[in-house]
């Protein structure tokens, strides 16, 4: 198996100290808004008008819990020179404008409501004001001429912006490219968020025993996340036995058993960046059968790692993964996310993404500061078996650094026999 150097990125700390340089947020709000008036600029918008959480977050800095995540309740409006905007949930609003007087007041951080999802119809008006508002915001500027980039919404939001006059036109992929390349900021939440796993996955490896069931290890895993300081846990894909194959993506109360194949995959965010993180184990003792699998897919993991180098594109990596059809799946479609890269950052699915199913056609040109996760899936031939691998990494100009430091050279087995 190939060797890739780890990571040389500090992961920096949850507490910010005096006698070292770690996370400067500052800086860090900074890049993220100039990254996204540069694609306004490029896109020729106007305004970006947000309502994707991750875009939300990214462009203004502000988050008021998971609970929140894209019910479309709240939402921002970036400018090419005024200042970001933010129409949020009730009393979040004055809470912004505490936490952080520098960027928010009574003008640029207000309350704001779309209906709750349909819950309020627009009968009651609420869609016409949002829109009337953003449509003030834009003739104040002088740009309500220009086509305003819009991520995600409400169709009833969409007809209430058009009833204004506004040229409404997808914004979405702006904001992928602004969010394409990491700073050293990024980079440091990015690999603190790893670190915060690569703990994690060593209880469960302790903790992996007959008579634990999947469900027990999404407990452990929360629970040790959040002793840790995670923001939020989005998800442990937890899958044992004879749910390996194929992957359900779902975890259940399977009691696990002596000889089972098990994988895992930790998603959580530390300060909004997150982890997709998966590992495979086999708990007492292991088959050549569940060796093979995890051989196979360690295989095309480290091909597709050689690749990753600015300049290279991303239908080189896919070219090293198998045909959906040589592990037992129809089509790309039917197989899509198993062989598989895909960026992270403050969102779970980020440019580039890779796999067969798109980067043969469009193919996207690695850069430096590219921040993604590549993934791996290899049955095992007993029918029911498999091995799931997945590496994070950031690109650098002398290739990948992976952030993902857990063992992975050959298949671990959990208190062997």
């Amino acid at each position: 198996m190939s060797e890739f150097p780890v990571a040389t990125t500090r992961a920096p700390g949850i507490m910010g100290v005096d006698w070292e340089d770690r996370v400067d947020f500052a800086r860090l709000r900074e890049y993220r808004i100039g990254r996204v008036r540069e694609q306004l600029e490029n896109h020729g918008l106007g305004a970006l008008l947000l309502f994707e959480t991750s875009n939300i977050r990214y462009a203004t800095a502000t988050q008021i819990g998971y609970w929140a995540f894209n019910k479309g309740e709240r939402w921002a409006l970036v400018t090419r020179s005024g200042r970001p905007r933010i129409w949020d949930f009730g009393s979040a609003a004055k809470a912004h404008r505490l936490q952080l007087p520098n960027s928010f007041d009574e003008e640029n951080s207000i309350g704001g409501n779309t209906g709750l999802q349909g819950a309020i119809g627009p009968e009651a008006g609420l869609h016409a004001r949002a829109a009337a508002e953003i449509a003030a915001v834009l003739r104040d500027e002088g740009i309500a001429g220009e086509p305003l980039g819009v991520d995600m919404a409400e169709t009833s939001v969409f007809l209430a912006l058009q009833a204004e006059g506004l040229t409404v036109v997808d914004g979405q992929q702006a904001m992928m490219l602004a969010r394409e390349i990491k700073n050293e900021d990024e980079i440091m939440l990015l690999s603190q968020a790893s670190a915060m796993v690569d703990g994690v996955y060593q209880d469960i490896f302790e903790a992996l025993k007959p008579g634990v069931r999947e469900s027990d290890i999404v407990g452990l895993a929360h629970a040790r996340l959040f002793e840790m300081g995670s923001e939020f846990v989005e998800a442990i894909n937890s899958i044992a036995g004879e749910r390996c194959s194929p992957h359900p993506h779902v975890f259940s109360d399977r009691m696990i058993r002596p000889g089972d194949q098990a994988y895992f995959d930790i998603i959580h965010a530390f300060n909004g960046y997150r982890t997709c993180y998966y590992r495979t184990f086999v708990v007492g003792r292991a088959t050549q059968s569940q060796r093979d699998a995890f051989k196979q897919a360690r295989e095309w993991m480290d091909d597709a790692i050689e690749l990753v180098r600015p300049g290279n594109t991303t239908d080189m990596i896919a070219k090293v993964w198998p045909e959906a059809k040589d592990f037992g799946f129809v089509d790309e479609m039917d197989a899509f996310g198993l062989q598989f890269g895909h960026g992270v950052g403050v969102g779970l699915h980020e440019r580039p993404i890779i796999s067969r199913l798109n980067s043969l056609d469009d193919p996207i040109e690695i850069k430096e500061g590219m921040y993604f996760a590549l993934e791996t899936y290899a049955p095992a031939d007993d029918g029911h078996s498999a091995a799931r691998i997945e590496e994070m990494m950031v690109v650098t100009a002398d290739g990948p650094q992976v952030t993902t430091l857990f063992p992975c050279e050959e298949l671990l087995v959990a208190n062997e026999y």
